[in-house]
């Protein structure tokens, strides 16, 4: 779905595997990741299409994505059902050229989440979820990932999704903190912003990408109960249902998404 600053929304298309990560191809195709069939779909306008199908490379449901200028895609994974509560397992990040051959990037990594690729395309940043940090590579010619690193330790946080400003830092929505935070490499953390429930993602955008949209939702009490947080039930769960907040800051967003 769109929608505009006075609420308007509008459907685009309908995913029946569960919509997740999205990005845009080079020429303008909007292209989608399909949670539960662990699929990369493209909408041109008229018609939804598979690109590629993840299943034998992601350990468990495909989420967030990032796309970078020649359309090639970076997918993360849960790597184990955490809502069944089975045992840990880690992700992956799958890539997906613009050919539609898939990969795996990058592994072993605490449910790879949010990405974010820097203005040149020379560096991604990833969200380790259950690893309370994120994590830089450096983009090869050719789409790999290598010179894996720690950017920044968020001690206590679950950073989810994530967007790039101009100065280089990174804002995280971390949906047990109850907030999006400013966040420099190295971990520095200059600036907060409150939510009304739980922010899972973030972006900059608007006409001067100065208005810093996120997205809430009720907490996930297995995330929670994950991360050892006593949860309320009744309190917690009062309001169902997600919402897109939005306040301005200061520097304008950077990079992709």
């Amino acid at each position: 779905m769109t929608a505009d600053l006075e609420g308007t929304t509008t459907r685009v298309v309908e995913v029946q595997g569960t919509p997740s990560g999205l990005g845009w191809s080079p020429d303008g195709d909007l292209m989608i990741v399909s949670m539960d069939d662990r699929k990369l779909l493209r909408f041109t306008g008229e018609k939804l299409e598979e690109i590629a199908n993840l299943w034998d490379l992601a350990s468990f449901n495909c989420n967030d994505m990032v796309v970078n200028e020649q359309g090639r895609a970076y997918i993360g994974n849960f790597g184990f059902d955490f809502e069944a509560s089975d045992p840990y397992a880690p992700g992956e990040i799958v890539t997906v050229s613009p050919e539609g051959i898939a990969e795996i990037a990058a592994d072993n990594l605490a449910f790879p989440n949010g990405m974010v690729i820097t203005p040149d395309g020379k560096i991604l940043i990833v969200s380790e979820t259950l690893g309370e940090r994120l994590t830089s590579f450096d983009i090869n010619e050719d789409g790999s990932l290598t010179n894996r690193r720690t950017w920044a330790v968020l001690e206590g946080m679950t950073p989810d999704g994530i967007t790039l400003d101009e100065e280089g830092a990174v804002w995280v929505a971390s949906p047990v903190s109850g907030g999006v935070f400013r966040v420099h490499e190295g971990g520095e953390i200059t600036d907060k912003v409150s939510v009304s429930k739980q922010a899972y993602a973030c972006v900059l955008g608007g006409a001067d990408r100065k208005t810093l949209f996120v997205m809430i939702s009720p907490p996930l009490e297995q995330l929670f109960r994950l991360k050892g947080i006593p949860f309320d039930r009744d309190v917690e769960s009062s309001e169902q249902g997600g919402k897109i907040e939005y306040c301005r800051v200061n520097m304008r967003g950077a990079g992709r998404p």
